[in-house]
């Protein structure tokens, strides 16, 4: 029997609930290759159940946590230019994601 809305959103509030209560005070943190330790960089680090969390270097203690869903719907998308900046009014330097 397929799940109704109400029941999805149930259970995804307490895949989050849960995801948030997991201790990862000794999770190893990872970031692209060639950065530098002083850079401003976004670190990820992975959690069970294929979960995984992200933080900026520049603040450690903002940890956003992702279920393995919402990891891989974002990572498809990035790979797919979802997320592609396009140059803002008056951004001269800015490239477009075209080209």
């Amino acid at each position: 029997m397929a799940e109704t809305a109400e029941e999805i959103r149930a259970r995804k509030e307490r895949e989050k609930d849960e995801l948030y209560a997991l201790d990862i005070s000794g999770v190893e943190w990872h970031s692209a290759p060639g950065t530098e330790e002083h850079e401003e960089r976004v670190e990820i680090a992975h959690l069970p159940g294929g979960a995984v969390a992200m933080r900026s270097s520049l603040d450690p203690d903002t940890v956003l946590r992702y279920t393995e869903a919402e990891w891989r719907a974002f990572v498809l998308g990035a790979r797919d230019g979802e997320f592609d900046l396009e140059p803002a009014p008056g951004d001269g330097g800015a490239v477009p994601a075209s080209e």
